[in-house]
């Protein structure tokens, strides 16, 4: 007998109640793909962009930096652009700031989006194969007290065998899920994290310079 053929022949077993843990797996590994490959992409453009600007956030220089964020697309661009834009307006390091916290709330609701679901399906996964077992349980001793005496050890371990392959396949569908979960959550903060060590460096080569300005003054 094949993998193939016990991974069947287990689902078949499995009672009614495999087939939404099954529908809840399909979603979650289909959310967790998405998020995975949106956060790569991402990582990779921030990346990317860190090795154009390095030497411009430690030295400051505001127009090579815009240049940059004028020519290519990344999230650490626009926080930065952000922030150097509301220099025109107020010189003051927490407006700066301000600006950058506010574009960076924007990205993190898209670097968070439908994250959250994955760990929420691992619950669903575990709660629908707890009931799917529940469930199994209770018919199974209903059956078996209608049974004849000398059937009643064979019905009942096949019964309860069926009724425990439930909460497996639930717990072989959170398990991953949960791991996933967490795998993009630390992906995500890695993204964030660089973009705000990204702001931080360019808020103080600004407070340097500024500090240069008036010393030279």
């Amino acid at each position: 007998m094949s993998f193939t053929d016990h991974i069947i022949a287990f689902l078949q077993n499995g009672g009614p109640f495999i087939y939404p843990i099954a529908l809840v797996l399909v979603v979650g590994l289909a959310i967790t793909i998405e998020r995975w490959l949106y956060l790569s992409s991402v990582n990779r453009k921030n990346r990317q962009a860190f090795n154009l600007i390095g030497a411009a956030l430690k030295s400051g220089d505001i127009d090579a930096i815009k240049q940059h964020a004028n020519n290519h697309k990344a999230p650490v661009f626009d926080v930065l652009h952000s922030g150097i834009s509301r220099l025109g307006q107020a010189n003051r390091r927490e407006d700066v700031e301000y600006a950058m916290e506010e574009t960076m709330m924007e990205y993190m609701l898209r670097l968070e989006k439908r994250t959250p679901y994955i760990a929420t399906l691992a619950n669903i996964a575990t709660l629908l194969g707890l009931l799917g077992t529940i469930m199994g349980l209770i018919a199974a001793f209903s059956a078996v007290a209608s049974a004849d005496p000398a059937e009643k050890a064979n019905l009942l371990s096949s019964s309860i065998s069926v009724a425990m392959n439930t909460t497996a396949f639930g717990l072989i569908t959170a398990i991953p899920l949960i791991l996933f979960h967490s795998s993009l959550q630390t992906k995500t903060a890695t993204i964030v994290d660089s973009i705000e060590v990204a702001g931080i460096k360019l808020l103080n080569s600004l407070s340097f310079n500024a500090q240069s300005d008036k010393s030279r003054g």
